[in-house]
């Protein structure tokens, strides 16, 4: 047998069990230890007991030990199988999954891992299953994702411009008012609570398909609510329906937690009782429709879907005042939740002023 290969001369047993000390790394730790007590003057084989391995892997420790250090001593990742894409071909795949496919060309109205692999081989000349192109998909950022619905006559220039001229329109407001009033951002909308309520997605095993209750009964209440995202405050009523009064009344609502001195800026839809030419207008705010047909510029959207899915969806509302009761009782846990407010309701777009 050759002689044991030695340890590089820069380190020294109490070194060694210093860094082991300072390590959240259990194996590292555990390789440290062996190697101080070479150090300190044991055998080979009691290093190997020490460490619970045989000689031969002590070599290894040593070996990367003099090459790299005590971070040699960690476990790496095993780098995998080289793709076979190069950048070129890379980029090429992720114009292809950017643009998405034409249904009356490509035949298909979504890609499936197959398709790029198909595309792949015809272009390139490349054969990748299904599994490596999902994982070279991932590895560029790529996942799959529930699509947002969109209007189909969403004009989307009139989407940018509003985003854009949103600081103009701030500043036109803010010049009507008296000097130094601050300005809060509002955001209105309602949702429909009703016995035919929606079905979330649950957690359940692989394979199964689980089940939750669905109503076929058809009475239903309005929440009526607005948050301020730079606050983490909100203001609601739950009625009836939606027409001119509610929505009145509803204004009245949020212009009592506007704070004192303060203007809101309430930016909300163009439907015909947020419009409405009966409506009177508290003095401290100014409504600013949002572009038609494009309901994903409004935060409160998302608030919906945040209450729906922890506190109103997947249960059966025995009565009207049942309704009015969840309601209620699921806008106030939102309140009770500031930051949730701030996090789902801020948009850099309308909150970097």
């Amino acid at each position: 047998m050759g002689a044991p290969i030695p340890l590089r001369p820069d380190f020294d047993g109490s070194v060694l069990r210093r860094l082991a000390r300072a390590s959240d790394d259990a194996d590292q730790t555990r390789r440290l230890l062996a190697l101080a007590s070479i150090y300190d003057g044991g055998s080979r084989s009691g290093a190997a007991k020490l460490g619970g391995v045989g000689l031969q892997v002590v070599r290894d420790w040593v070996v990367h030990f003099n090459s790299d250090g005590p971070a040699g001593l960690i476990d790496r990742k095993a780098p995998g199988q080289v793709s076979k894409l190069n950048a070129e071909q890379r980029q090429s795949l992720v114009d292809k999954v950017e643009r998405g496919p034409i249904p009356a060309v490509d035949g298909v109205v979504r890609w499936r891992l197959k398709d790029p692999a198909l595309w792949l081989f015809e272009d390139f000349g490349i054969s990748l299953d299904e599994t490596t192109v999902g994982r070279e998909l991932k590895a560029m950022g790529f996942r799959k994702l529930s699509a947002r619905p969109r209007h189909h006559a969403q004009n989307g220039d009139a989407v940018e411009d509003f985003k854009k001229g949103f600081p103009t329109e701030l500043a036109a407001i803010r010049a009507k008012l008296p000097p130094g009033t601050d300005i809060e951002v509002w955001w209105q909308d309602e949702a429909r609570v009703g016995q035919k309520n929606k079905i979330t997605r649950r957690w359940a095993k692989r394979g199964t398909r689980p089940s939750a209750p669905h109503d076929q009964r058809t009475q239903s209440a309005y929440i009526f609510g607005a948050i301020c995202p730079e606050r983490g405050v909100g203001a609601a009523l739950v009625l009836p329906r939606c027409d001119t009064l509610a929505m009145q009344w509803h204004l009245d609502e949020i212009a009592s937690q506007v704070r004192p001195g303060a203007h809101a800026v309430l930016m909300l839809d163009q439907a015909g009782w947020h419009t409405a030419d009966k409506l009177a207008v508290p003095d401290n705010i100014t409504i600013l429709p949002l572009p038609p047909r494009s309901p994903e510029l409004n935060p409160v959207e998302n608030i919906w879907q945040f209450i729906r899915q922890n506190w109103l969806s997947n249960r059966v509302f025995e009565s009207y005042d049942q309704i009015i009761a969840l309601c209620c009782h699921a806008w106030n846990r939102l309140i009770d939740q500031p930051w949730k407010i701030i996090s789902i309701g801020r948009r850099q777009w309308a909150h970097r002023f």
